[in-house]
């Protein structure tokens, strides 16, 4: 039976890590191109529900009063905060600014809509789960290289007295 000699082994070692270490080197550098998408994926899907609301708010207004059961606040309010989370956190979120502020405020509403409603059907749940998801990691890894944040707020920091 032949065995590999040890140089042979650490030879083949070395070469496996060194492909996973190129593999890693590769994935990371397609973090700012990933966090873009889910920022402008969740963002749209939000900041055109929010434009619906707008096109015809009577109907918004009926919405939240008979389907959406929003906890603790009268339709009326519901509709308003609803519309305008909606319609201001997608943009703060697309241009990555105040990026994870705007991936919290946007996981609440997407949790208040999900609980808000009576039935929910199997695959808009699934939708839901999966914004929530991308929203998780917005919050958590930040918006990425690829926004506004990490452009203004070093410039930000940097003029501050000391």
């Amino acid at each position: 039976m032949n065995t590999p000699s040890p140089s042979l082994t650490a030879r083949g070692l070395q070469r496996g890590l060194a492909a996973w270490a190129g593999l890693t080197a590769l994935l990371a550098s397609l973090q700012p191109v990933a966090a873009l998408a889910a920022r402008l994926y969740v963002g749209q899907a939000f900041f055109l529900s929010g434009l619906t609301k707008l096109r015809d708010w009577d109907i918004t207004v009926a919405l939240f009063t008979d389907e959406y059961q929003v906890p603790l606040l009268p339709p009326e309010l519901a509709a308003v905060m609803g519309t305008a989370g909606e319609l201001v956190l997608p943009v703060l979120l697309v241009l990555g600014l105040g990026g994870r502020f705007a991936a919290l405020g946007l996981s609440v509403v997407n949790a208040v809509a999900v609980v808000s409603l009576s039935e929910i059907a199997p695959a808009a749940l699934q939708q839901h789960v999966f914004w929530g998801s991308l929203l998780a990691g917005l919050a958590i890894f930040g918006p990425g290289a690829w926004s506004l944040e990490r452009w203004v707020w070093p410039r930000l920091v940097s003029r501050q007295p000391a």
